[in-house]
């Protein structure tokens, strides 16, 4: 567990993703940011005890949106902790199985675009569990001290949570704080702020114009969705630069028109994009069959003739 700031701290689950431990102002009570991946609910638990004390339990479990690896573990753990959920009203319809996400998009390219191709799509419902994020309040629930910002473009509502005192922020999947185009880098942890979850970024012009507003808070401590925490000079700079030098991706569903959401769901999607990935794979697979067939063939052949020239002849009479 890696420390934010002060009251901040950062778990990483499967060393890949991230929910936080965020300390209200009042001695003892707290709040969870982010729930982590399906099946995450036994280690959170056990480091919200280390980290606080036995039994410990939060006041809420606020999501910064509602992808499978934020919200995996939400229902378990409000049934455990007796919490309410969270989130953007613009997620309920995600979270209460009444709509699905704009469709992912795998031809955007990249290693995370390839595996995404075999992520679940179905989400664990969390109707009569999840509540509306008070709009009309800037500060979070039970967090005073910081302020939500709306960042949509990789989710319609999605929330980052920013705290002015020592200029904290929890950036969510707005950007990422390694480069998700790297397996090796997530994995060992590698700090770079990147562009953050390209094939399920449905609306490019918004994920920049996000990217744009969190930058000019100037952070001086980052947590993000994915990656390690980044604190000092490095956070604002970094931030700042991806701003300046925000990279569309060179093709994809999405990059010359978003799907366009509203209340209840997905309004409008563009065409997909031919994928041809699938048919290559196919083509493949086609191709690898036929070969272990000839080789099966070619080796039988040739066991039959070892088989025949190792057999004695018969005397002639």
């Amino acid at each position: 567990m890696d420390q934010v700031a002060a009251g901040v701290h950062q778990l990483r689950i499967k060393r890949f993703v991230n929910v936080y431990f965020v300390e209200t102002g009042t001695p003892g009570e707290w709040v969870l940011i982010d729930t982590g991946l399906p099946g995450s609910e036994k280690e959170i638990i056990a480091a919200a005890d280390k980290l606080f004390y036995p039994g410990s339990r939060p006041e809420a479990i606020l999501l910064t949106h509602g992808h499978l690896d934020h919200l995996g573990s939400a229902k378990e753990l409000a049934a455990h902790w007796r919490v309410p959920i969270v989130a953007h009203p613009l997620e309920l319809p995600y979270l209460t199985a009444q709509a699905l996400y704009p469709p992912r998009d795998p031809t955007v390219g990249g290693s995370l675009a390839f595996a995404s191709r075999f992520f679940p799509t179905q989400l664990p419902n969390l109707e009569g569990l999840v509540e509306a994020l008070p709009l009309d309040d800037e500060h979070p629930p039970h967090l005073v001290q910081w302020r939500w910002l709306h960042v949509p473009g990789h989710a319609p509502g999605q929330i980052a949570f920013f705290r002015l005192a020592d200029r904290t922020l929890i950036g969510a999947d707005a950007f990422a704080t390694t480069d998700h185009e790297s397996i090796a880098a997530v994995l060992l942890g590698i700090p770079k702020i990147s562009v953050a979850g390209a094939p399920f970024n449905y609306n490019w012009q918004q994920c920049r114009a996000s990217v744009e507003l969190l930058a000019d808070l100037e952070p001086r401590a980052i947590g993000c969705g994915h990656g390690p925490v980044i604190k000092g000079p490095a956070a604002a700079a970094g931030l700042r630069h991806l701003a300046d030098n925000y990279t569309l991706p060179a093709q994809g569903r999405y990059l010359h028109e978003p799907a366009i959401t509203d209340a209840s769901g997905v309004e409008h999607l563009p065409p997909p994009v031919a994928d041809n990935l699938p048919k290559q794979a196919a083509a493949l697979g086609a191709g690898l069959l036929l070969a272990g067939a000839g080789w099966l063939l070619v080796g039988g052949r040739r066991k039959r003739r070892r088989r025949l020239a190792a057999t004695p002849k018969r005397p002639t009479t």
